[in-house]
């Protein structure tokens, strides 16, 4: 069913809890009649003359019956959620109950809200912009706490006020370069064209940043996908097993126990991990079922943000990991060597299994890439977790900054980004203003798509469907 772009001068309900059983249930109204429909149903106090945010108990009544007790909160517009008059009623969390109170309200003059509608209201009357708009979805969404933060951080308008600066900024160019095309016959420049240079110079730093945070945005979005890889009884099993801290995949001491892929998802520091087990890679086998699982764990691997390569450091030869090294750099993976089992190392002449700490193959391994476990024994695999969530993040700091997560806003910024090489070619060039002009009104384009300066009605319908129902 097409969403269309409802009327804005009528009143809404939902709810804006989740469904189901529940302690209690919370339903909104937004719009001019959102008091005095709540009044209607509520004889024990006359709303219309209570103040903007205040609370109040009593029963709610239809025709004389009683629906439920609840509590009403009031909000006056603009000082609400959604810059309009606000009824929040607080009922009793029986789906039956809150149903009844939902019909009531459309009874009494109500319409049942369409999908982020109160958000979209929101939006429309300059709350928030499209950016924080779209950040509200994020936070109901999100997962992790890597998710929360990036979400809260642009909510607070952290994305939108890197993109306001620069917005003004242009914009004043913008008027300057315009004002010189009304004086065009006597050839003069209000626009300080070394001032435009270092902006879009500057700017095209920033834009370059943030498109590139994209990257490091949908890992912290959507997570990220390990193949933990490896020879037969490398201890693939047991890692994963360790990870979780339970008895997720079989451990055998039988070669190509494992058959098929085993996924299991943890959380490591606001990142979630969809840890992949594969079957053991060995190249000949007379096992069919054995063979097509390496084959699947080939695939896996080609598929995965990063790669495990799990081996037993008691029978792996520096030099066979120095080729497993060449072969993952040249197919560009992202990875990590993971030597196993040095619980049963022995150091020459010793007479007990120690961990070598400062064991290492010669030659040309990666030192940065290569950690040693023991599995079974829970040895550095903390640290294993450590290097995992270093390799996803690359240094970059996910906390105050800003980090982009959305698609659309990722190809809005490609566009910026080129906007901004046409102007400083064009300056390069010296171009004349009303070209520059053209331009810089391209660039404001993009960024106000972002932002929601600039947007058509079957985007933001396409948007707020994506919402939930009371959002």
């Amino acid at each position: 069913m097409k969403y269309t772009t409802p009327q804005w001068d009528d009143t809404i309900v939902a709810l804006a809890t989740p469904p189901g059983v529940g302690a209690i249930g919370v339903i909104r109204l937004s719009g001019p009649q959102s008091f005095s429909i709540t009044n209607q149903l509520f004889p024990s106090k006359d709303l219309l003359q209570q103040a903007s945010h205040t609370v109040h108990v009593g029963l709610l009544k239809e025709n004389g019956e009683a629906i439920d007790e609840v509590v009403v909160t009031l909000f006056k517009g603009p000082r609400s959620y959604t810059g309009e008059d606000v009824v929040e009623i607080s009922g009793h969390g029986s789906p039956y109950v809150l149903q009844r109170i939902i019909d009531a309200c459309t009874r009494a003059g109500a319409r049942v809200a369409k999908p982020g509608e109160f958000t979209q209201r929101a939006f429309l009357h300059g709350k928030l912009d499209l950016a924080q708009a779209e950040a509200v979805a994020d936070l109901i969404a999100a997962n992790t706490a890597a998710t929360q933060r990036n979400a809260l951080h642009n909510i607070r308008g952290g994305f939108s006020a890197e993109l306001k600066e620069l917005r003004d900024q242009l914009i004043s160019f913008s008027a300057l370069i315009e004002l010189e095309l009304d004086f065009s016959q006597e050839d003069v420049e209000f626009a300080d064209r070394s001032q435009l240079y270092a902006l879009v110079t500057g700017a095209h730093e920033r834009v370059s940043k943030l498109a590139a945070s994209f990257q490091l945005g949908n890992v912290i979005k959507n997570g990220v996908s390990v193949a933990i890889i490896g020879k037969p009884n490398a201890g693939k099993s047991t890692l994963l097993n360790t990870l979780l801290n339970e008895n997720r995949a079989i451990v055998s001491e039988i070669a190509g126990t494992t058959r098929d892929t085993i996924e299991e998802v943890l959380n490591i520091d606001g990142i979630l991990f969809r840890f992949i087990d594969t079957a053991g890679i060995r190249e000949h086998s007379a096992d069919q079922i054995e063979l097509i699982g390496v084959a699947k764990s080939r695939e896996k691997m080609q598929q995965a943000d990063i790669v495990l390569y799990l081996f037993d450091v008691n029978t792996m030869s520096p030099a066979d990991l120095e080729q497993v090294q060449r072969e993952f750099d040249a197919a560009g993976y992202k990875y990590l060597l993971v030597g196993n089992q040095v619980d049963k190392f022995h150091p020459t002449g010793g007479t007990r299994p120690v961990a070598p700490a400062g064991w290492h193959p010669a030659g040309g391994v990666d030192s940065s890439r290569l950690i040693l476990i023991s599995a079974k024994q829970g040895l550095h695999v903390e640290l294993l977790k450590e290097r995992l969530v270093d390799l996803v993040l690359g240094g970059q700091v996910a906390g105050d900054t800003t980090i982009v997560t959305n698609a659309r806003h990722y190809h809005a910024l490609q566009e910026i980004l080129g906007s901004l090489i046409d102007i400083r070619n064009g300056l390069d060039n010296h171009l004349p203003g009303d070209l520059l002009a053209l331009d810089i009104r391209r660039c404001l384009h993009y960024v106000g798509e972002i932002t929601g300066e600039v947007s058509n009605e079957d985007l933001l319908d396409y948007i707020f469907s994506k919402f939930c129902i009371g959002k």
